[in-house]
């Protein structure tokens, strides 16, 4: 039988999400829960919108995490974490949570960035689109363009919406209204919009979240697998679209799942890998140092800049990387050692699938196939292309496919 559940007013750590507005816009027990702590962690922004403060105030260090042991030593003793909106939306609550058990957290959010930009706009929450390019890569915001989509963007700084309006005309998606929303719930709080291509607006204000109506001629990525061969940058080294549709069905990502990329040579599964879902993560191992580089331009054309690259030949080159629940192998089956060392890195359930287009390829995916059982097919593919002035089939190298799931 689980202990209960702690009451919110014996729980020493209290994170109170404050607005522009500072402490007029404070619950009555967001407020007690303040005044009552005997030190106060937050941004220098936030400490200054909750003030007046009595107890110790300590801003946050750089990098934040460097605020942590002494955090954690305060154990038991009466504290307060302050944080913008919803520290559990895009905030440090989550990161805290992590750290700290729910039950001894009391957390009085308010309204996010999000929630407050819709109000402004009129737009429903559920049905818009919502990424973070606050410290993170501009290019996470690819996956989520297409025509009619409506997203909401935490911006970096004042500088992300116009470099946000070169990339959305580089993808085809000048037109897209760009509502800059600043400093909302406060007396500085404004708005503006401007169009993405001849995007003028200057002098906007750091804390600003985007609002973005997504149109042009740009078609964004599609959701199925498969992606145009013609979207990666390559030397001939790609697992092709129609092949690369049925290795995905094949390795059957879920969120949270972490895939091993051998071979990884354009980067090609592993980018559609991650492309299925936010939480997914990949590791491509390549062996070449161009083709590495390839792999993080392509990784980052198409959305995906968290892919971690390694640059190495495995089997030698898996050492010490993050276990993996899932692991691709698109090039060196053949290499001694290469399948038993993938498959003991799996964790019961993992999934592994090899493909090979070599006659010593196949032998090594036919052996582990009758010691190991699992699926065993072969995949011919034919496109039509030009012969002389009239068309025919042009049959690509058939692929010999093994999955398996470890027992």
């Amino acid at each position: 039988m689980s202990p209960p559940e702690r009451p919110l007013s014996s729980r020493w750590l209290t994170i109170v999400g404050i607005g522009e507005d500072g402490r007029a816009g404070l619950s009555p027990a967001a407020a007690a829960a303040l005044d009552a702590a005997e030190v106060v962690y937050g941004g220098r922004r936030h400490l200054g919108l909750a003030g007046p403060l009595a107890a110790e105030t300590r801003p946050w260090p750089s990098p934040i995490h460097d605020a942590y042991p002494g955090l954690l030593a305060r154990r038991g003793r009466p504290t307060c974490l302050l944080a913008t909106g919803d520290p559990f939306h895009y905030g440090i609550g989550a990161e805290i949570a992590r750290l700290i058990p729910a039950d001894e957290i009391a957390a009085f959010p308010q309204p996010s960035a999000f929630s407050l930009a819709c109000a402004r706009l009129g737009w429903p929450l559920a049905e818009c689109g919502l990424v973070t390019l606050h410290g993170r890569a501009l290019e996470r915001i690819v996956p989520h363009l297409a025509p009619g989509a409506r997203l909401l963007v935490l911006a970096w700084d004042g500088s992300t919406a116009a470099a946000l309006a070169r990339l959305l005309v580089s993808k085809g998606f000048g037109e897209t209204t760009i509502t800059v929303l600043e400093a909302m719930g406060g007396p500085r709080e404004g708005l503006r919009t401007a169009r993405a291509e001849g995007f003028d607006l200057d002098g906007i204000d750091p804390l600003n979240t985007l609002a973005l109506a997504v149109a042009g001629p740009g078609s964004g990525l599609p959701l199925a697998p498969g992606l145009d061969d013609d979207l990666f940058e390559n030397d001939g080294q790609l697992t092709k679209a129609e092949i690369r549709a049925l290795t995905l069905s094949a390795l059957r990502p879920r969120p949270g799942l972490h895939l091993w990329d051998i071979g990884g040579g354009a980067g090609s599964v592993s980018i559609e890998w991650m492309l299925r879902a936010p939480s997914l993560r990949a590791t491509a191992i390549e062996a070449r140092p161009d083709r590495a580089e390839r792999i993080r331009r392509n990784a980052l054309s198409l959305g995906v800049p968290d892919l971690a690259v390694v640059l190495g030949r495995a089997p030698a080159a898996l050492d010490g990387l993050p276990p993996p629940d899932a692991v691709f192998i698109g090039g060196g089956v053949s290499e001694p050692g290469l399948l038993d060392r993938a498959m003991a890195a799996l964790p019961p359930g993992g999934r592994l699938v090899a493909n090979a287009v070599t006659l010593e390829g196949e032998a090594a995916l036919l052996a582990a196939y009758a010691a190991r059982g699992g699926l065993l097919r072969r995949y011919g593919i034919a496109r039509a292309a030009p012969v002389g002035h009239l068309q025919g089939w042009r049959t690509a190298m058939p692929v010999t496919q093994w999955a398996w799931t470890k027992p």
